[in-house]
């Protein structure tokens, strides 16, 4: 029995991704009851788009990783040497640039651009999204290539005449590395969730004429940055002083609690999911 429960505190990182999905569902049955029709589809379109996105640049962060890492292992020698350098280059010019400075360039470009429809606009989030992102895993998959290359492992496989593409895409990355890239990867679809609500926070407030989230797909962080949500988020001070007024939060200001609610809840798990599968595989 000891043992029994040993597993499951073991594996609570499964657990925490049960309760996310399990608070979720629960959160969304009180909005299909209480809150009104528009306001539900805005809601579960924003949350559908923003898990979309964020899913995307997982995704996409995965390819530009494994092929950037590849690149630049196979170009360290040889006459191959001087692109290495280019790409060195131009990988710490993406690295310069801060996340939201990065993720607002690109916000510009497709509402300047005026991309037709929503697939597009959401391919295009997530594809700029990554060139920002995805250095990490990048950076992740480089140092367990040279911590291989390294060990005895990656010489005596050289020597039994074992390509050196096959040890770094099955032998490093897949069978002695994959723990560590999922782990990555929920951090990154934790990071896509925190970019996209900050970005859409800052065009809210109205820093630029040109952007606007209106013309973009709805998201968790652009319903929130909505005058009737923040006007929700408000009433949750009122409440402090106004005991009387706080049953009210879940019915007349269900709109911004809920998709505050998505959102803090969210990110809080995922960081909570990333620790937990850490711990798990000691990483």
């Amino acid at each position: 029995m000891t043992a029994y429960f040993n597993n499951i505190y073991r594996q609570k990182d499964k657990w925490r991704l049960l309760l996310w999905i399990g608070g979720m569902l629960l959160f969304w049955l009180w909005d299909f009851f209480f809150l009104n029709a528009s306001a539900l589809r805005r809601l579960e379109t924003g949350l559908f788009n923003t898990f979309a996105i964020a899913a995307l640049v997982s995704l996409l962060s995965l390819l530009f990783a494994w092929l950037t890492a590849w690149g630049l292992t196979i170009s360290e020698k040889g006459r191959l040497k001087a692109l290495h350098s280019l790409a060195i280059f131009i990988l710490n010019l993406l690295r310069s640039v801060p996340q939201i400075l990065g993720v607002l360039a690109v916000y510009y470009f497709i509402v300047t651009r005026q991309t037709g429809g929503t697939a597009d606009v959401i391919l295009l989030m997530g594809s700029g999204m990554t060139l920002f992102i995805f250095l990490e895993l990048t950076d992740l998959m480089r140092e367990r290539i040279a911590f291989f290359k390294q060990s005895d492992f990656y010489a005596a496989m050289r020597v039994n005449g074992i390509s050196e593409q096959r040890i770094i895409n099955f032998d490093i990355l897949w069978k002695n590395s994959a723990v560590h890239i999922i782990n990555k990867l929920v951090a990154i679809f934790g990071t896509a969730v925190f970019l996209q609500c900050s970005v859409d926070f800052i065009l809210s407030v109205g820093l630029s004429t040109e952007i606007s989230a209106v013309n973009l797909p709805v998201t968790l962080g652009s319903l929130l940055a909505k005058t009737d949500s923040k006007q929700d988020i408000l009433a949750i001070g009122y409440s402090l002083s106004h005991l009387s007024y706080l049953p009210k939060l879940f019915f007349v200001h269900l709109q911004g609690i809920s998709a505050a609610f998505y959102i803090v809840f969210s990110l809080f798990s995922i960081f909570k999911i990333s620790n937990g599968f850490a711990e798990r595989h000691r990483l």
